[in-house]
């Protein structure tokens, strides 16, 4: 469209639209509302120990929707991570309570598991040039039933120091976190650094953005999609840590559906789903919006726990409207 044709109001418009802080606005903005609204119907709300309950109940999510960032900026999508997050789960039990490992050895272990399976997945991906929905899909589905090969039952983790991490608190102003909430931000920080300040973040952008000009650029653009579905299985391995500490079990029912939840704070704090475009910071507000819609409804206590997954399901419809004007725009 020219902008010549465009009254003042329209010109302003369209470049806010266009603007790359624009979504991550929105959404800083929404959960503004969203604490406010809270706060002003219940007391308590605004709490700074609820604030920080926001973060230990989906530390685990955070970690798995930074993960999901990075395959999204890159053009992809990564349905495995909730499956990925129950078998590290469940490997980690196993280890503990059958072979009796030392904790830190399983961690480890666990974490070299979850990347390899994702790096295997994104060499599927690129060398044999499939679609990412159905290979991770079919990973999805292998790393689900591999749950089950190891047990039918809950693996009870009576591991010291899972339980010391479990119960512990640390004090902060205003109230405490846990461990897995501290680990969940220094994630969040690496991934940062990683997206935006480094060699590896710039081709991530620019595979994301177009494949074909990475490539005319002289981008490793394989060796960026493998390390890229590595990362996203590390950090769906680490959330299955972090998912340990909290219910102190492993089972293959845990985080069913935790790779859409993933993928809808991913998509709410401002990333394009197309690839190329958003910040690894909006997965953050992305899961906080999630965590302040079922503390509402909790605080509530008249509301199905299912009215969570409509209003999410209402607020993609929104973003995924904002970004298609957000193209427009940008065209």
């Amino acid at each position: 469209m020219n902008t010549m044709r465009m009254n003042p109001i329209q010109v302003r418009w369209r470049a806010l639209l266009a603007s790359p802080y624009f979504t991550s606005l929105v959404t800083v903005a929404l959960l503004a509302v969203l604490l406010a609204a809270g706060g002003a119907s219940y007391p308590g709300f605004l709490s700074l120990q609820v604030l920080f309950n926001l973060l230990i109940d989906n530390a685990f999510l955070l970690v798995i929707a930074v993960g999901i960032s990075f395959v999204i900026l890159s053009g992809g999508i990564d349905l495995s991570v909730g499956s990925v997050l129950a078998l590290s789960t469940m490997v980690a039990a196993w280890l503990l309570q059958v072979w009796h490992l030392p904790p830190l050895l399983v961690i480890a272990v666990v974490l070299l598991l979850g990347a390899g399976f994702g790096a295997a997945m994104g060499a599927l991906i690129h060398y044999f040039k499939l679609q990412p929905f159905i290979v991770t899909l079919a990973g999805m589905f292998l790393a689900r039933g591999l749950c089950y090969l190891i047990s039918v039952s809950s693996i009870t983790i009576t591991d010291p120091l899972f339980v010391a991490m479990s119960q512990t608190q640390l004090a902060v102003p205003g109230g405490f976190v846990s461990p897995g909430v501290l680990i969940a931000l220094l994630t969040l920080a690496l991934a940062i650094y990683m997206g935006h300040y480094t060699p590896f973040g710039r081709a991530l952008y620019a595979v994301g953005g177009n494949e074909q000009s990475a490539l005319m650029m002289g981008l490793a653009v394989g060796r960026s999609k493998v390390l890229v579905y590595a990362f996203s299985g590390g950090c769906a391995a680490l959330g299955g840590v972090l998912f340990s500490f909290y219910m102190l079990s492993g089972y293959g029912l845990h985080a069913q559906g935790a790779e859409l939840d993933a993928i809808a704070a991913v998509v709410i704090g401002g990333t394009l789903l197309s690839g190329g475009y958003g910040y690894v910071a909006g997965a953050l507000s992305g899961v906080l919006v999630l965590g302040t819609i079922q503390t509402l409804i909790a605080f509530d206590g008249t509301l199905s726990s299912w009215w969570t997954k409509i209003v999410i399901g209402g607020l993609l419809f929104v973003f995924c409207v904002v970004q298609r004007l957000m193209g427009r725009a940008a065209a």
